[in-house]
């Protein structure tokens, strides 16, 4: 297999999932290309994981927290779970508000199961979700006393942008909402948290004729929702989410109607696959992933602090089964700036070079160089291993080289690759094969590794 080939499906399963094994890298190109993408967007032909085994690790936030970064990392269907994460930041709600952490969790589980058919399905869904209802005050919109908080940000960040709407659009879309709210929940005691239902109260309903985006008639949700969704602006707005979160860094939404896209032949592509396959997600990320503007965007995204955590895991081999001890990663994404389940505003998270300023990128580095300080873990084992079979001894330059490739593959640059040379000049050639030095050599394998995942190059994914 070509070098290329390898550092190919390294990218794709880095945007795709949340990067793989050394052993698992080589069994995708194995398979090739195209047909591992054809797999990634078919997620029913993935095996599941045992839902049984996972339900004795839920139990509070940072449980569920601990158990979907488990999915992360151990999931047959990699790009499920980067949808539900994709999903979870473009239709930001926060725990802090709602209080609710079954209402949070069942959200993520929805976005998990719809997340990749078609938009109207999903709009649809979100807009019944009893979470994003408390979220932005939907059950406090009703008739003849209209809250349009729910409707402006499903226009304004949910679906089309800035620009592609008007106030009067706005208005109509909350009165076509109103009465979709949800029920109280049974009590907490004796048996835990329940869910809250969703709830349709008629008599809170607006049915007057409404006008939006220049269809008029008594329009309630779902009809919003099909025109919405047959909209270029929402096959636009949605396409370019999808290029900064899978391709490359984009501003903050917000500016979006003021700053065009880096590349908007890319964002028409996109665009086009979403409305011949009438909003199907599945099919745009099919687009995309087969698309020469991504495979040649290597290296041009910062990894969000679960992408930095979730690979750095991948790397070093734990967490392969349902262990104690998930949570704390939890908290790890946290301090670097990612509460999961609880993003800071209804925008989401900021991301791009907003994840590594200041204190951030301490935190972030701090992690990395804490996992891999471990030569028994699994995945450093298996470095050693695939040392041992690269030629013994390895100079300097062989032994940085295959470090960085074993770690990737990761192409750093000239500053970088001087810097981790002249460590492992210090103390010359290394010699895997000898048992004497056995002990020594993986001390000088961890101390490399924690100087690459330290490096800017190993940020960016």
């Amino acid at each position: 297999m070509s070098q290329n080939d390898v550092a190919l499906m390294a990218h794709l399963m880095r945007r795709a999932g949340f990067g793989t094994t050394r052993t698992e890298l080589e069994a995708y190109v194995e398979k090739g290309y195209e047909n591992v993408v054809d797999d990634l967007v078919h997620p029913e032909r993935g095996t599941p994981i045992d839902e049984d085994i996972l339900e004795r690790y839920f139990g509070s936030e940072g449980g569920y927290v601990g158990t979907w970064i488990y999915r992360m990392l151990n999931s047959r269907c990699p790009l499920q779970e980067k949808m539900a994460l994709f999903w979870h930041h473009v239709f930001a709600t926060g725990l802090g508000k709602n209080q609710h952490i079954l209402a949070s969790t069942n959200q993520i589980d929805m976005l998990r199961r719809v997340g990749m058919g078609k938009i109207r399905d999903i709009l649809l869904e979100l807009s019944k979700d009893p979470a994003m209802i408390f979220w932005l005050d939907n059950n406090e919109n009703r008739k003849g006393e209209p809250n349009e908080n729910y409707g402006r940000e499903l226009l304004e960040l949910f679906s089309l942008g800035v620009g592609n709407y008007t106030e009067d659009d706005i208005k109509n879309c909350a009165l076509a909402f109103t009465g979709w709210t949800f029920g109280q929940p049974i009590p907490l005691y004796p048996h835990g948290y329940y869910a809250p239902p969703f709830l349709f109260v008629e008599e809170e309903h607006d049915d007057s004729e409404k006008t939006f985006l220049g269809h008029t008639g008594n329009l309630n949700g779902d009809d919003i929702i099909d025109i919405i969704a047959e909209q270029p602006a929402c096959a636009r707005f949605i396409s370019r989410h999808l290029y900064n979160f899978f391709v490359a860094d984009e501003p903050q939404v917000p500016s979006w109607n003021v700053t065009p896209p880096q590349d908007p032949d890319a964002i028409e592509t996109l665009a086009d696959a979403f409305m011949v396959s009438d909003g199907h997600i599945s099919h745009v990320l099919s687009v995309l992933f087969n698309a020469d503007f991504f495979k040649e965007a290597r290296f041009k995204k910062v990894k969000s602090p679960t992408e930095l955590v979730t690979g750095i895991l991948k790397l070093v081999g734990t967490f392969q089964g349902p262990q104690p001890g998930m949570a704390q990663y939890a908290g790890a994404t946290q301090l670097m700036g990612q509460k999961l389940l609880d993003p800071p505003t209804v925008e989401g998270w900021h991301t791009g070079k907003e994840w590594i300023d200041g204190g951030l990128l301490t935190a972030r580095v701090n992690f990395a160089v804490r996992e891999v300080s471990d030569a028994s873990k699994p995945g450093i084992q298996d470095i050693i291993t695939r040392l041992k079979n690269n030629g013994n001894p390895l100079s300097p330059e062989a032994f940085v080289e295959s470090c960085l490739e074993f770690v990737g593959p990761l192409p750093v640059g000239d500053t970088t690759r001087q810097y981790l040379t002249e460590f492992a000049e210090a103390k010359g050639d290394i010699d895997f094969e000898d048992a004497a030095a056995a002990e020594e050599n993986q001390a000088r394998l961890v101390s490399m590794l924690q100087l690459i995942v330290a490096s800017r190059e190993y940020q960016l994914g």
